[in-house]
């Protein structure tokens, strides 16, 4: 009996499965509150204590006033979270403030509020790196002296998963924000039910900063007190500007992590401020208040030390939020003719790798010239995000008076509130910390502007040489003569006089002859065998007498220019790609030297032709 044996069928593809549109590496609602919040949840370890700082200077009567303070701030959250929400709806291609002002303020206004924002994501990637790295060593005080190498590894360690694309980035860093609001909010619940004796080791052996002699609590301080502790409010815009990295639907997606966001926040800067005044914190030199409140809540065990930890990884992860935003800001600035077009090009995975490296880059050189050191960055934080947050929202009051849509006032309204609100602070900030280093702020905050309006006005000059948004001249055909500098015989010569006569009506080889004898023997020579090929081409020779090539072949396609107007020149120039990169420094660079002389002197074009040897 025999065996009729068939080969296996191929497997068509499904004629239903949709095609790759790359949405798989766009956010969802959770993955989006994990990559794009992790600024604002790190604020937390230094938003409180900024208060508690500055109402150190009026003594334990000042400390009363952190509640209030906090709860302040909290009602601004509420009402940058409403706005944004709105900003997201309106603006679903994303850019936040810029897009905004952009919109409805003037291009100007727009301008202002990018270089800000851009400003501020740089510095949020230098603090959170220099912070958490700064937590790290105060736990590994050995790791001291290294610590400007440690933050220079975990930039790169989060440029690289940003290169992998914004969806693998979040979900690496979904389970460290999850670790820290779990135990943020742990730390609360436990802190708010604890009955008796509290732990008070973390602090033992740290001089307290409060001080002994003051009592008056003005409106000065507390103002400065809800400025300094707004610090806690940075990254609420991180998600407005990053839109276009959610997927479908975007708009409803980003708005959902948006309230997330602020939901979150919100309890567990409250709650800090309900402990700070249950437990009668005091500030101290060398402890920050957030370790505090743990060692008071959970004892200093375990439980201590895993808060700890979470807050130095989050603080170190925190960069990821400028990684998610400010490569879609600098997009919208290219898309408008703001910044080099490169920005706007996307790699693999659905990633802005320019602009990823890029921030990288200014961040480490921020680094550098720090030292590390998250004091010397700290003055220059969150001035750049409140005047984004204030021409966002002047913005959207315009938008509302436009629109005129149901209850057009009341958002108006709110909006305006908290443009006044965010415009106070920017105010206060940046007048109590000028000495601390804001006045570098003030200075880049109009070169940056300056520095996009040099971009634009140079893409303008370069769209009206090219007449762009005018119907061109129908083409036409032109007599067109391709020049080949040769210098020996070869398999790149046959190739290039092969490419060259199927581009042009005539074509001339010319090789460059200088004075020395050696060099009129070899140009001899080749004149010989030239002659005994014959390809049908003639061979021109070009004398010099110095011992330059470019300059030569320049004065002959400028002679050809005059002597034929009319004529489409172009230069061909023949080069090899080695197999290898390496080889490439075994290369004359001949062909550079050319291609240079040809481009400043003439109006040919230049073609370089490449033979890739195996």
């Amino acid at each position: 009996m025999s065996v009729l044996t068939t080969a296996p069928a191929k497997t068509a593809p499904h004629p239903e499965e949709p095609p790759d549109t790359g949405e798989r590496h766009r956010l969802t609602a959770v993955t989006g509150l994990a990559a794009l919040s992790l600024d604002a949840m790190a604020s937390v370890a230094y938003g409180p204590e900024a208060i508690v700082l500055v109402l150190a200077a009026a003594g334990g009567h000042g400390l009363g006033f952190t509640l209030p303070v906090t709860l302040a701030i909290a009602g601004l959250l509420a009402v940058l979270v409403a706005s944004y929400r709105q900003v997201i709806a309106a603006f679903p291609d994303g850019g936040g403030s810029y897009a905004v002002a952009r919109t409805h303020l003037g291009r100007r206004a727009s301008l202002v509020a990018a270089a800000s924002l851009v400003l501020d994501y740089v510095l949020n990637v230098a603090v959170a790196v220099t912070a958490g790295v700064a937590a790290l060593t105060s736990a590994f005080p050995g790791l001291y002296g290294d610590r400007l190498w440690i933050c220079l590894a975990v930039l790169a360690l989060v440029t690289g998963v940003n290169l992998r694309g914004i969806a693998d980035s979040a979900k690496a860093f979904l389970a460290p924000t999850a670790v820290f609001v779990l135990a943020i909010l742990t730390l609360i619940a436990v802190g708010l039910f604890r009955s008796g004796p509290v732990s008070t080791e973390a602090a033992q052996g740290h001089a307290s900063v409060v001080a002994d002699n003051a009592t008056t609590v003005g409106a000065l301080l507390l103002l400065k007190a809800f400025a300094s502790g707004c610090s806690a409010l940075t990254g609420v815009e991180a998600i407005a500007n990053a839109v276009p990295s959610f997927r479908a639907p975007r708009a409803r997606r980003a708005q959902h992590a948006e309230i997330a966001l602020g939901a979150v926040l919100g309890v567990m800067l409250i709650g800090l401020a309900v402990l700070i005044s249950r437990f009668h914190l005091q500030p101290v030199d060398g402890v920050t208040v957030l370790a505090q409140l743990a060692d008071a809540s959970l004892g200093h065990n375990w439980a201590f030390y895993v808060v700890q930890f979470a807050t130095t990884t989050l603080l170190a992860l925190s960069a990821n939020t400028s990684f998610g935003g400010l490569p879609v800001l600098l997009k919208l600035l290219a898309r408008d003719n703001y910044l080099p077009h490169v920005f706007a090009l996307k790699a693999d995975r659905q990633v802005h790798r320019h602009g990823v490296l890029t921030l990288a880059a200014v961040s480490a050189a921020l680094l550098v010239l720090s030292g590390g050191d998250t004091n010397t960055l700290v003055p220059l934080f969150a001035i750049g995000v409140f005047v984004g947050f204030t021409l966002a929202q002047t913005g959207m009051v315009v938008h509302w008076r436009r629109e005129r849509g149901p209850r057009w006032r009341g958002k108006a309204a709110l909006n305006g509130f908290g443009a006044l609100l965010t415009g106070v602070s920017a105010i206060v900030v940046t007048a109590t910390k000028f000495h601390d280093g804001a006045w570098l702020i003030v200075v880049a905050l109009p070169l940056l502007v300056a520095a996009f309006e040099t971009v634009h006005r140079a893409y303008t000059a370069i769209g009206e040489r090219l007449g762009l948004g005018r119907v061109p001249d129908c083409p036409h055909r032109d007599r067109s003569l391709v020049v080949v500098p040769v210098s020996s015989l070869s398999r790149l010569t046959s190739e290039a006089l092969t490419a060259a006569v199927s581009l042009g009506d005539e074509v001339r080889a010319v090789t460059v002859c200088h004075a020395d004898p050696e060099d009129r023997a070899a140009a001899d020579a080749l004149e010989r065998d030239w002659a005994l090929w014959d390809p049908g081409v003639p061979l021109v020779r070009l004398p010099s007498e110095r011992r330059t090539l470019g300059r030569p072949v320049a004065a002959y396609v400028r002679h050809v220019e005059t002597a034929s107007p009319g004529t489409r020149v172009t230069v061909l120039i023949p080069e090899v790609e080695p197999a290898r990169a390496w080889q490439r420094l075994l290369q004359n660079q001949r062909g550079a030297v050319v291609a240079h002389a040809v481009r400043k002197d003439t109006d040919a074009a230049v073609c370089r032709l490449r033979l890739r040897l195996a």
